[in-house]
């Protein structure tokens, strides 16, 4: 494609603006938008996530544009159910009011910061941190995404101990920047960057013994372990919630060998599983936590990595030594964080997401009872609930059907075998018993067709 002319360009984003800054939109903008999004996707951007992460919806009609509480609506103003939450973004819903107000706020007095001067909310924001986490996590490290904590987390316990190796789990996700990936343990996104960073070593999740192995093994042979790497419940890698003695075992093998215990509770954080943080299920304190998804409130992008103190000597040499994101800890992101936090304590979010996810889990395991032969497991805590299926392509063909209720659910890592109910904790019960009546109806339909499953 060859570069447009400046007017050919201030065209297109005046009509672009113009979509965006209408209150309401004709029926011809609305087809407008939907046959742009493709072509835009297709040309832009890459037609195969259209194949993809779009593929229950096969004609391509459907266009988020408005969203709010458990709830988006199309260009058509078509509304659907959010079960799937953004993959654990929307803990408080669609644009939570609470969190809106702080970041309009914020908006109207300064949106991002001077990257000189001392910004007040980063250090408020790390400070509220260091109150709600675990025994004594104090810094924080305030980046954009999950995968940037994580990052960030890896490095900070290699400079730490000044080890090297990490043991971390097959299934784990971590993200899909280089480090990230390097600790994940999903061979199809891990295989087309080989050789990726060295120094991980990856054993079976949930399984104490094999963690204490590999590293004993390591030490044996010359290499030392700056760290273990571990999801409180397993999101992408199918739902996958370990023996009650795995985590409390982990955090006495780093302590035996003096490596860190580092938790990845991006997903499970901020209330997801019925608890504040998915550790505090088994009363296990990390030596670094990274934080994301929720943790902007459902509004901003924005992670973190917190630390207990005595881990951060490293970083007082040079505070520049670990990073230095650029929009990291911005005001309007640490605003929307601050205010989520707010609505998470104040409304007991954790104990709504444990009531919540109670209710559904019974049913869903009633069905399941009714059902072995299509929906062969259920598991999860709080509103982090996976149904495993016999096959994927009897979980694709659930997905479709409550697509087609309106209602939107999402697999994990790329497939369905294993299908995510991952509501916002606001969702009404009225809506969770639509929803399961819907689970129920599709799954009963399903075991009526068995070739399905070929």
């Amino acid at each position: 494609m060859e570069r447009k002319s400046t007017e050919e360009s201030l065209q297109l984003a005046k009509k672009i603006l113009g979509y965006i800054e209408s209150e309401t939109l004709t029926l011809d903008q609305k087809k407008s938008i939907v046959a742009e999004s493709v072509d835009n996707f297709t040309n832009y951007v890459t037609k195969a996530i259209l194949a993809h992460r779009k593929s229950v919806s096969t004609d391509f009609s459907v266009v988020e544009w408005e969203d709010e509480a458990a709830v988006f609506r199309d260009t058509l103003g078509d509304e659907y159910i959010d079960c799937l939450g953004g993959y654990g973004v929307y803990l408080l819903g669609h644009r939570h009011p609470k969190v809106l107000t702080a970041v309009k706020a914020q908006l109207n007095r300064y949106a991002l910061h001077s990257q000189e001067m001392v910004d007040p909310l980063r250090g408020y924001l790390s400070q509220l941190v260091a109150y709600i986490t675990p025994g004594d996590l104090q810094h924080s490290y305030l980046v954009n995404c999950g995968t940037e904590a994580n990052e960030m987390a890896l490095k900070l316990a290699r400079l730490a101990t000044g080890k090297k190796y990490f043991i971390t789990m097959e299934g784990g996700f971590h993200g899909k920047t280089l480090g990230s990936l390097s600790a994940s343990g999903k061979a199809m996104f891990r295989e087309p960057y080989l050789p990726l960073v060295p120094g991980f070593q990856h054993v079976p999740y949930g399984d104490a013994d094999a963690v204490e192995q590999a590293i004993r093994m390591l030490i044996r042979t010359g290499e030392t372990v700056a760290g273990v790497i571990v999801e409180p419940i397993q999101g992408e890698g199918g739902v996958n919630v370990p023996p009650d003695d795995y985590h409390p075992r982990l955090r006495e093998i780093c302590d035996q060998y003096e490596c860190l215990l580092i938790v990845d509770e991006v997903q499970t954080g901020m209330g997801r599983t019925g608890t504040m943080f998915g550790m505090d299920h088994w009363n296990v304190v990390p030596d670094i936590m990274t934080l994301g998804k929720a943790f902007g409130g459902g509004v901003m992008p924005i992670a973190a990595m917190v630390a207990k103190r005595k881990w951060w000597d490293k970083m007082e040499e040079n505070p520049f030594l670990l990073g230095s994101s650029t929009f990291g800890g911005n005001p309007l992101c640490c605003a929307g964080a601050i205010a989520g936090i707010h609505t998470i304590l104040e409304d007991n979010i954790p104990q709504m997401a444990k009531e919540k996810g109670d209710y559904i889990l019974k049913q869903l395991r009633e069905i399941q009872l009714q059902h072995p032969e299509i929906l062969v497991d259920v598991r999860g805590k709080g509103l982090l609930i996976g149904m495993e299926f016999a096959s994927n392509p009897l979980g694709y063909s659930l997905a479709k059907q409550l697509f087609g209720k309106k209602i939107l659910v999402g697999g994990t890592i790329n497939n369905a075998t294993v299908i995510r109910i991952e509501p916002p904790a606001i969702i009404s019960y009225d809506q969770i018993d639509y929803v399961m009546a819907c689970i129920e109806e599709g799954i009963a339909h399903l075991a009526k067709e068995p070739k399905t499953a070929s």
